[in-house]
């Protein structure tokens, strides 16, 4: 899965799409500009990557912590979190000779929002 050329992440380019689809449909341009971050949380091992990140310690992880558990190599496992940096989910920083990454807090926030059932709704 690689960057489309004047593709911003998601969390900058769907501002506007705040609504629960129990509430609202989609529109055509929405559903395009989303699919791509459903499609890469849709592999195993980047939602466990996901996941180990939003989790960990002080909210980010060394890629030198993300390595272990998998049953790939570390460049596999690079190219996963090359994938979740493209789309918007997470953000890195480079620390000398190590990388530390991110959950993006507004890109989750979004995803989260557009999947939420209310209470009162029922289901």
């Amino acid at each position: 899965m690689s960057k489309q050329p004047g593709r911003e992440p998601i969390a900058l380019t769907l501002a506007d799409c705040r609504t629960p689809l129990i509430k609202e449909p989609l529109n055509a341009d929405q559903a395009e500009r989303l699919a791509p971050s459903f499609k890469a949380l849709g592999d195993p091992i980047r939602l466990r990557l996901l996941s180990l990140i939003a989790s960990h310690a002080g909210g980010e992880a060394c890629v030198c912590d993300l390595t272990e558990g998998f049953d790939v190599s570390a460049p596999t496992i690079s190219h996963h979190l090359k994938v979740l940096k493209e789309i918007g989910l997470v953000t890195s920083e480079r620390r000398g000779t190590w990388v530390y990454y991110r959950a993006a807090p507004a890109a989750l926030d979004l995803l989260s929002t557009v999947l939420s059932v209310p209470q009162e709704a029922g289901v």
